[in-house]
């Protein structure tokens, strides 16, 4: 017990002050090709340590985002050995589900041979995007054997409701609703995806691209989809498209000031969306496969987050089996975006003693 409090209060601590990790470039074979990954290692002590394989979202900064960065170097220093792989449909910000399971059994393959890495099972961490994907992965039976516990980070349950957020900002759990201001960024990138595979619009690949444009400028230039920065682009992105395609692309993108077109019609593309996604990725529905997830399973959830609500938190932990469930924080500590409401400071010191137990639940998952 006390070694694990120990590994808790260096995670935290790195975390504030920065990390002490020596940092590896390597690969991993999956499906027979190789591809990039980053190995992080304790700089001090002796191993052989504990492992972690990381999965971040959907981001064209891929392994390098900053936020990933930070959380397996603060992983690493508690003591155990952190895999990040790319993801190179990911980094081009494709929805495509299906790389999730050969990357981690890569990841697997990897780690058993380095001698710096205790043998046995490893833990599983997904951010966003990664996260119902990975617990998917978890499931299956080539893999379950090989994982110890896995951690979702801001994950989404069911793609109906949260597209229905992305475009309208309304989401509700047993009852009670709650609204934010949806950040346009997850609009942009299932659009970019999957618009033409609406029935009817199937000839609206400009609108796609313009769609594709935007969110690589947001991830790229790591500013804010929201942000008027962006409104630039957005009109010149509009007026490139004919007449006729405007008060489509109107449905996921308005500069700042603009007014947004009616709710229903902004209601209405997001379930059309969602039936797109699933005939054309089952996979991009969680709910139906996580009822075979075995492994223990910790969900953390930001209570501000602007891009999946943290209401699929709750249906994400509903939706997994009763012995899977290992645990559900939600915060208003960190999410995908800046929580708006910060709460009194006594608030926030007790979120932040509760939010330090649910980290040491997390990193003592492998021990």
């Amino acid at each position: 017990m006390i070694q694990g409090t120990l590994r808790t209060l260096r995670y935290a601590r790195s975390w504030n002050t920065g990390a002490d990790v020596k940092v590896e470039e390597t690969v991993i074979r999956r499906d027979g090709e190789e591809v990039p990954a980053t190995l992080v290692l304790p700089a001090r002590g002796r191993g052989p340590w504990p492992a972690w394989i990381a999965l971040g979202g959907i981001s064209r900064m891929g392994r390098h985002h900053p936020q990933l960065v930070r959380f397996s170097g603060a992983l690493a220093t508690s003591g155990a050995a952190v895999v990040v792989p790319e993801i190179p449909e990911w980094r081009r910000l494709e929805l495509a589900p299906r790389p999730t399971a050969p990357t981690i059994r890569g990841c697997v393959d990897m780690l058993s041979t380095r001698p710096d890495v205790r043998p046995g099972k490893a833990g599983l961490i997904g951010f966003s995007f990664g996260a119902p994907q990975l617990a998917i992965a978890a499931a299956r039976e080539d893999l379950e054997p090989h994982i110890a516990g896995i951690a979702l980070f801001g994950g989404y349950c069911s793609l109906e409701r949260t597209l229905g957020c992305m475009f309208t900002g309304d989401h509700e759990w047993e009852g009670t609703r709650h609204d934010v201001e949806p950040d346009p960024y997850g609009r942009w990138v299932v659009g970019a995806n999957h618009l033409t595979d609406i029935p009817g619009c199937d000839d609206a690949g400009d609108v796609a691209d313009a769609l594709l444009t935007l969110a690589r400028a947001a991830s790229g230039d790591r500013v804010a989809a929201w942000e008027p920065h962006h409104d630039a682009l957005i009109e010149d992105l509009r007026s490139a498209l004919p007449e006729r395609r405007r008060a489509m692309f109107d449905l996921f993108a308005t500069a700042s000031g603009k007014e947004r077109p009616e709710r229903d019609e902004r209601l209405d593309m997001a379930h059309r969306l969602a039936e797109a996604c699933r005939r054309a990725e089952p996979l991009l529905e969680p709910a139906p496969y996580l009822s075979g997830v075995r492994v223990p399973t910790r969900l953390i959830h930001g209570r501000g987050d602007r891009l999946i609500p943290f209401t699929e938190c709750f249906r994400l932990s509903e939706s997994l089996p009763a012995e899977a469930r290992n645990g559900r924080t939600v915060t208003g500590l960190f999410s995908h975006t800046a929580d708006r409401r910060e709460g009194s400071s006594l608030g926030r010191t007790w979120e932040k003693v509760s939010f330090l137990g649910t980290l040491h639940g997390l990193i003592n998952t492998v021990g």
